[in-house]
């Protein structure tokens, strides 16, 4: 490389000129030596904290009669200290070396005393401060409020469960049934198959369609409940036609094997006639007629003279027997009837009733059988024999009823026009029993008329229609409550035959 490429240029600085310029100005190095303040410090610092620490130490020493020895800690030497003695700086140089500057060191007296026996320094250290935040917590009051308000919400808590306890308890009190029905938790309305056992015989009238061939279905033990075998004809879109007749039948079938009995034509009894629990002249004589093929015109002259079958009444209601008949093909109507007021016999024979008190016991069975639950019938009985025995008003609603002649309506309650019509049957305007039977009894009821249950009752009331469910009463007021328990019910099933 030729000088004039190794020259720097003109113009420009020259880099190691102005470094050795740097070094040239700097100042000359001075040892500084440490020195001990023995100024008073200043009130609250550090070192007036750690001053009066030492002081109390050393008080507390003179005071049980041993020194309180202090311990130094070790100080690094500088670098001048270790150039001017010419070794490397000592990490734990020697106190008394006499080359050695002497450098202040922090002092921590060692207590010769117990440590509850110290007097805690002003300030403080960290001990202290966590040991005053633990001696503090535990000095804490109990928390009686905070105590107090988990008791009121507790008591919130189980006020809203007992609350919701309660809408629960009515919701399914009132709603249980339907809620069940909807959901499918409930007992079946219709029988398990294969549950079919026995024998029993439903009536189909000219013109019944599914609703009443499912009540009559039911009634006669067949069906497990009164509308299975109508919403089985709804849910499956069957469009069924029933032709009248009687059909012999078992209990406890299921919804679809009835139908299946009912379009079965080796299930329709030919010649066979059937008088409901219950029934009367006037609902009875045109299924007979329209099913043995005999004009109407035949069984109302037939039933005209009640004398003519050794009956001393003025009407044949009551006597004609309800169950099944079987006749020939040249069968009358007389003889139809004769065939049932001797049925009658039989059973006034079997309740031991005597022949003077056969139209009385048969009229007071008639009422049992329209205003009672089977199961009931020896209390209705005795709720009719309290009333005679006292010569009060029997005031059944059934008697007015027929004798208004509105007793196949279909409903429980009486119109005002039926309950005030002055007639021979209305026991609410008449003291004691109807002129006739209002209808024709079973055996159960016959005997239940013969045999009146003990007790004091006066007074009854069917609470709840589907069940049958009857209350009985011996005082008014008693009977005014059970008034109102019907009265709910009508409200809550407003189709339920109120």
């Amino acid at each position: 490389m030729s000088d004039r490429d190794s020259a720097t240029p003109a113009g420009e600085p020259d880099p190691d000129a102005r470094l050795g310029d740097l070094f040239e100005n700097l100042p000359a190095p001075n040892t500084q030596t440490p020195t001990v303040d023995n100024s008073a410090p200043a009130p609250g610092s550090r070192r007036a904290a750690r001053e009066a620490a030492h002081n109390n130490g050393a008080r507390t020493a003179a005071s049980d009669g041993s020194p309180a020895d202090p311990v130094e800690l070790p100080h690094r030497a500088s670098a001048d200290e270790a150039t001017a003695t010419g070794s490397a700086p000592d990490a734990h140089p020697v106190r008394d070396s006499a080359d050695a500057v002497e450098t202040p060191t922090r002092v921590i007296p060692q207590p010769s005393t117990p440590e509850s026996a110290q007097e805690p320094a002003i300030g403080g250290g960290l001990d202290d401060l966590f040991a005053a935040e633990e001696d503090h917590a535990h000095a804490r009051p109990a928390k009686k409020k905070r105590r107090k308000g988990c008791l009121i919400a507790l008591v919130i808590v189980l006020a809203i469960l007992g609350g919701m306890a309660v809408a629960g308890v009515w919701v399914a009190n009132t709603y249980g049934e339907k809620i069940s029905d909807f959901m499918g938790w409930g007992d079946s309305k219709d029988w398990e198959p294969g549950q079919a056992s026995g024998e029993t015989f439903v009536t189909i009238r000219q013109g019944d369609t599914g609703s009443p061939v499912s009540v009559a279905l039911y009634e006669a033990g067949v069906t497990k409940t009164e509308d299975v075998f109508y919403d089985y004809l709804v849910d499956e879109n069957v469009a069924a036609t029933f032709y009248p007749g009687v059909y012999r039948m078992q209990e406890k079938m299921t919804a679809e094997a009835a139908l299946a009995a009912l379009q079965d034509d080796a299930n329709k009894l030919e010649n066979t006639v059937s008088v409901s629990e219950g029934g009367t002249i006037f609902s009875s004589l045109p299924a007979m007629a329209e099913t043995l093929g005999l004009p109407v015109a035949d069984f109302e002259a037939a039933v005209e003279d009640p004398s003519q079958y050794g009956v001393d009444a003025q009407s044949l209601e009551g006597w004609l027997f309800p169950a099944v008949y079987t006749f020939d093909p040249e069968v009358t109507a007389t003889d139809v009837i004769q065939r049932m007021v001797d049925r009658t016999r039989e059973s006034l024979d079997m309740a031991g009733v005597p022949a003077e008190e056969a139209q009385r016991v048969l009229t007071i069975a008639s009422i049992i059988q329209r205003e009672g639950r089977l199961d009931d019938f020896p209390k209705v009985s005795r709720v009719i024999q309290n009333r005679l025995d006292i010569d009060m008003m029997l005031q059944m609603d059934s008697t007015a009823q027929y004798g208004y002649g509105s007793l196949h309506e279909g409903v429980v309650s009486s119109s005002a026009e039926a309950l005030e019509d002055d007639n021979p049957w209305n026991t609410y305007v008449r003291t004691g029993l109807p002129i006739t039977p209002i209808a024709s009894p079973s055996d159960a009821a016959i005997d239940a008329a013969m045999n009146p249950v003990d007790g004091p009752w006066l007074y009854f009331v069917t609470i709840n229609l589907a069940t049958g469910e009857t209350q009985f009463s011996e005082t008014y007021a008693e009977h005014e409550q059970g008034i109102e328990k019907w009265r709910e019910w009508c409200r809550a099933n407003p189709d339920g035959g109120c």
